[in-house]
């Protein structure tokens, strides 16, 4: 009989992620210090390793660094998503080339089941991954490998944070994993946040090592089952499986900071209109139903001389939907309750929650209107405009989301979409 191979679970992580999606295009920008804003050009959402030298942190609002801007000559771009989501759908198409488990975990994230597929040489095959990666699609990873998904994420941090160990670490071996247990503080382990570190830090348990010779029946007693498994992952016993496909949200939030403040109801009203839009699609993308929605709106927190004032209100949807002009409607409803007059607003937001499968029977409302013909006209017609706007983005608008959005946020230097828009594509000039 065969002996069983050990396992061996990647995570293949993609280096300063949208920064790097800049520099494939712009080969300027390398060696520079790099700002990517968030998609209303206010917070800090993406760093260059040189502006991480400069002590930037991430999510600083960009209006707090402008001297060092000035000084330094950062280059500051607009977040560009279609250009992302392109080059994350790039590089997991060639990692599904290495193995055939793969799971996505965020945009710039996967684990990859390497088990029985390189058991010679794991960090070759490491370095085979991101050597591929690099010349494919320009975007430089780190590859973190391990028994476990925690050991591999753990793996992934050492990779990322010693240059001397090329982009791979290996930690299937225990030997290599106790070194480097012992030289990493308890915080970086994944799924440990920092309140649960400090009660971790207050019961003696500092780095990592210190955590994984506890034994895990002590861990569930003093803190909580997730991290006693965290502490069996440590020690190579897998807990947390690879999941193949994407678990769907247990909430979908939709907000913008301003870059403008906004005092007319009518415009707020016109924000909230397209944010429940966009929420919509994404509820309708994993076939869900909103049970509850909320609505929030608030002033600027960094203004010193303007009166602040910030409020939220939720509702129950009976039935729950999916439809965006159900949406719409809760949401102008809820923000009549809540807005007041004389304050400049800075930020909005919707959130949808109680989220469930729309193939599940809900229970009905005896005074609702529970015609099927309702039902299926608003599936119709959702369906229908979500397949022309995957076509042609943004091209169909209801007209419960108001056509006139002067409240809509401009971004001054957002780069081409230079892999999804063929007016965008980049040309080369022969001399």
């Amino acid at each position: 009989m065969s002996a069983v191979p050990p396992a061996c679970i990647g995570l293949i992580d993609c280096n300063n992620f949208y920064v790097s999606c800049e520099r494939v295009f712009r080969p300027d920008l390398w060696a520079k210090p790099v700002a990517v804003l968030s998609n209303n050009d206010g917070c800090i959402v993406a760093r260059s390793p040189e502006l991480k030298a400069l002590g930037v942190k991430m999510g600083t609002p960009v209006f707090q660094i402008k001297a060092l801007i000035q000084q330094h000559r950062i280059q500051v771009l607009s977040s560009n998503y279609p250009l992302y989501g392109d080059m994350s759908a790039r590089v997991m198409a060639l990692l599904g080339e290495f193995s055939p488990n793969l799971e996505i975990y965020s945009i710039d994230e996967a684990f990859i089941d390497l088990t029985g597929i390189c058991p010679n040489d794991p960090v070759a095959y490491g370095q085979r991954i991101r050597q591929t990666i690099q010349q494919h699609t320009g975007i430089p990873v780190c590859v973190g490998l391990g028994p476990t998904k925690t050991l591999a994420k753990l793996a992934n941090f050492a990779a990322k944070k010693w240059r001397k160990t090329g982009g791979v670490v290996d930690l299937t071996d225990p030997v290599r994993r106790e070194k480097l247990m012992r030289l990493v503080q308890v915080h970086e382990v994944w799924g440990i946040g920092s309140r649960t570190a400090a009660k971790l830090n207050q019961i003696g348990i500092h780095s990592v090592y210190d955590l994984a010779v506890q034994p895990a029946s002590r861990i569930q007693a003093l803190v909580t089952i997730n991290v006693a498994r965290t502490v069996m992952e440590l020690n190579g016993i897998p807990c947390l499986e690879l999941e193949a496909v994407v678990p769907d949200k247990q909430q979908i939030i939709c907000s913008r900071s301003f870059t403008r403040k906004l005092v007319d109801v009518q415009e707020l009203a016109e924000a909230l209109a397209a944010f429940c839009s966009r929420a919509a699609e994404k509820l309708r993308s994993q076939a869900s139903l909103a049970g509850t929605i909320t609505v929030f709106i608030r002033t600027s927190p960094f203004s010193q001389q303007e009166p602040c004032y910030q409020r939220s209100a939720s509702m129950r949807l009976t039935p729950a939907s999916q439809d965006t002009r159900h949406l719409v409607q809760a949401a102008h409803r809820l923000l009549e309750h809540i807005f007041k007059a004389g304050y400049r607003y800075q930020q909005a937001g919707v959130q949808l929650s109680d989220l469930r499968p729309a193939s599940l029977p809900g229970q009905l409302d005896m005074f609702a209107d529970a015609s099927p013909t309702v039902s299926v006209h608003s599936a119709s017609l959702m369906k229908t405009l979500d397949a022309i706007n995957h076509r042609f983005p943004h091209a169909l608008q209801l007209a419960a989301t108001g056509l006139d959005q002067r409240w809509q946020v401009t971004v001054e230097n957002v780069s081409n979409k230079y892999t999804t828009d063929w007016a965008e594509l980049v040309r080369v000039t022969c001399g």
